[in-house]
Order: C-alpha cells, then structure tokens, then sequence
C-alpha cells in the first residue's frame, strides 16, 4: 500500500469510566530501583521519544499528527500531567492525566498510559495504572475516564477493567493504517494476524514480582504538592 492508497483498519474504541475510588490495598511497588516523577516544564523531543516509543508498537498515530506548534502548548496547560516511570534511572514508561475537564464537571482521563516494550510483562504496568489511578484519585474527581481501542495491547481494555473501570460506550472508527501513510514504520502489529486479538495481560505479575518491598531500594518521587 501507498500513502495514496491506504489500508484502513476497522478500530473499536471503548470509552471507559471510574465513578468512585477502587477498594483495595496500595499498588505493590515492584523490586529494585522504581521512581515515578512528574515531567514539569516537559520538553517536546522527551515527549515524543516517550510517545513515540511506547506508543509504536501499538500503531498510536495521533500526536505524531501534531506539529511542535500544536503539541507544545497541550504539554504547557497546567491541567497536563505527565508523569514518567524510571526503573534503575532508565524511562520505562509514562501516563499522562487530562484534568482539563476537573474544575467545570468533577472528571479527569487517563489520556495515555503505557510502558516501553523493555519492561512490558515484569509488573511495572499493573503497578503504574495503579498509581496513576490513586493519584488521579488523590485531586479529588467526581469521576475518571480512559478510553482504549482494539489497537492496543490485546490485554489493555481486561486490565482497565480489572483495575476498576467499567465500560459505558463503545463505537468503530474507520482509521488509514498509520504505517502505509507514513507515520509509523512497517511494524508487524497484531491486528495483521486473524485470530490473535487475545493475550494474557503482560504485567500480571509472579508471586515473587508481588511480594512485600520490605527488601527492595525502591525510592518513589510523586511530588503530591506540586502535582495539586
């Protein structure tokens, strides 16, 4: 295919919704060296990379439609939070909070989340969406959103779920394959594989992954006041 002549991809979108805080106990923090840190005064190549690498593998095209120009001012609201995963003093992963929607009607979205492929499966994903969602939480939403579509991990929208979020709309969306256009390279991606839209969810975690963190050098910055 062409850019002139695109495949299109058929993508269910689920629009997803937290309507009171989840009754359990804090995410376990995974072993080792962990610190998830808020990104003020958020650069746009940092961004990108983040975007662009944890994003690719699951064909995320829409802010690599956006110019600098269009980008950088989303990044700068105030009511954007970013904030990135390290594992060991490496990026692992990111999710971003919308609060644009707080002040008017009470909500906030996950707007992206997600790990780089390196550390997908080694239970930083379930520790991360938990975090985010107590945080999320923590500056006092009448309700959270997130959406996901059948372009992400197989296991994404099993893991919302089971993190606390209930379905309450759904639609399919006819999109070009962002890999003919231009946008992502020639990737393999498992909507090209009939059959192959199931998996198990990759940061369920061993027992060994989820035991206390009693031993472990884990340091957490969230820097609660700055992100209020």
């Amino acid at each position: 295919m062409t850019p002139s002549n695109p495949r299109k991809l058929d993508v269910v979108v689920s629009f997803l919704e937290m309507p009171a805080p989840p009754e359990r106990a804090p995410a376990t923090i995974p072993p080792g060296k962990v610190a998830i840190v808020r990104a003020e005064n958020l650069t746009l190549s940092f961004y990108r990379y983040l975007y662009d690498t944890v994003g690719e593998p699951w064909l995320w095209w829409q802010r690599r439609l956006m110019s600098d120009d269009e980008l950088g001012p989303i990044l700068a609201l105030p009511e954007t939070h970013v904030y990135v995963l390290y594992v060991a003093g490496v990026p692992a992963g990111f999710a971003e909070l919308d609060l644009g929607d707080l002040e008017e009607n009470g909500v906030i979205d996950l707007h992206y989340m997600g790990l780089i492929p390196d550390f997908i499966g080694k239970g930083y994903g379930k520790y991360l969406l938990n975090w985010a969602i107590a945080t999320a939480w923590g500056l006092k939403p009448r309700r959270l959103t997130v959406n996901t579509c059948t372009l992400d991990h197989p296991s994404a929208l099993g893991a919302y779920q089971k993190a606390g979020f209930v379905v309450y709309d759904q639609r399919t969306d006819i999109v070009d394959d962002p890999r003919d256009v231009g946008l992502i390279p020639p990737i393999d991606h498992h909507v090209d594989h009939a059959g192959n839209q199931d998996g198990e969810a990759p940061d369920s975690g061993s027992a060994t992954e989820n035991a206390d963190n009693a031993n472990s050098d884990t340091l957490i910055v969230d820097f609660p006041e700055r992100a209020r």
